[in-house]
């Protein structure tokens, strides 16, 4: 099967780009509601997926027994931009662990934030792991493996009982079976599903009080509504997860490495999984805002959500030669 086009890039109406892909939307009853392109394909959903990475933690009790706030659950959930405030909060974190930096397995990261790279550049102070845009997800495994009296060395091997909770809780809500995992950047395993298996299981989180049970349930809406409310914790100032969770009301979304984005909506128990094949950010932002605005959750006219459903192409004297959107098959889409 070839993956339609859901995004162009064009000037004078010439189409110079374009951005082929796949989008799976299921509702709260678990089934397809809305499907582009071969959505039984593996794919690997890299940091879109972070919500299933981070249940594991609230729902072993590690959450409540540190008291965690809602502003951490958001940051376990994160791809932060390294800012001094998130750097922080992680710092702060692991402190009242008894754990440190050093503790971390995702690696040194410069940091997307431009004031927080410019000051330690200024002071020439490297960059560290608490600047890693994973890092508040390494705090939250780390917090995890405290309360199961794991090790927290070699937490982010696949065999350690962190990683293991997270492939079962990554496979009972896509119910589909993990036959594969790859390393990602941060140096945790992803784990492939197919993008309907990714879509159905932010259905679940969606639908949580009636599709889930018990403390998994629970685990899933407090991690819900706490990205709903912190925002700027997922991301940062300039991105698109951060200004689209401030636009709609309880909207979740997250976008992942490599063109993967996920969208959760809890007023319809809608899960909403996409990825741009050639691995454009750029198309995945565009792709999905136009998504939104399609399904009411998210208004057109606002500013906040129009700069992310296209893109302006400038050239070096400030005109507007052409732009990037998607396609009228996602602006007019309509559920089965």
């Amino acid at each position: 099967m070839t993956d339609p086009v859901l995004v162009t890039q064009t000037r004078a109406g010439y189409v110079e780009r374009a951005h082929h892909g796949r989008v799976a939307i299921v509702g709260p009853d678990g089934d397809l509601a809305f499907a582009l392109g071969d959505v039984a394909a593996p794919m690997l959903p890299r940091s879109s997926c972070k919500i299933l990475q981070a249940i594991p933690m609230v729902e072993s009790g590690a959450a409540a027994t540190m008291g965690l706030t809602s502003r951490r659950l958001a940051l376990s959930c994160a791809s932060h931009q390294g800012s001094h405030s998130h750097a922080s909060q992680a710092q702060e974190w692991l402190a009242e662990m008894g754990l440190s930096e050093a503790d971390l397995e995702c690696g040194p990261q410069p940091p997307n934030d431009e004031t927080t790279f410019y000051d330690l550049r200024g002071r020439d102070e490297a960059p560290s792991q608490l600047h890693n845009n994973c890092s508040g997800k390494h705090t939250g495994f780390l917090c995890q493996a405290r309360h199961l009296g794991a090790p927290t060395e070699g937490y982010i091997d696949l065999s350690h009982p962190v990683q293991q909770r997270v492939a079962e809780v990554t496979a009972d809500l896509a119910d589909e079976d993990l036959s594969a995992h790859a390393i990602d950047g941060c140096s945790a395993p992803n784990f492939g599903v197919s993008l309907t298996g990714l879509a159905r299981a932010m259905s679940r989180i969606a639908s949580a009080e009636t599709s889930l049970k018990g403390a998994r349930a629970e685990a899933a809406i407090a991690l819900r509504q706490a990205k709903a409310l912190h925002p700027f914790e997922v991301a940062g100032e300039g991105r698109a997860c951060t200004d689209l969770m401030r636009a709609g009301d309880g909207l979740v979304v997250k976008t992942g490495a490599e063109g993967a984005f996920t969208a959760i909506l809890p007023d319809r128990g809608l899960g909403i999984a996409l990825k741009i094949n050639d691995g454009e950010t750029r198309a995945a932002e565009a792709a999905m805002a136009t998504i939104l605005v399609a399904l009411g959750a998210l208004d057109a006219n606002d500013p906040n959500v129009a700069k992310w459903m296209s893109f302006d192409q400038v050239n070096r004297r400030g005109i507007t030669c052409g732009e990037t959107m998607a396609v009228d098959g996602l602006r007019k889409l309509t559920l089965n």
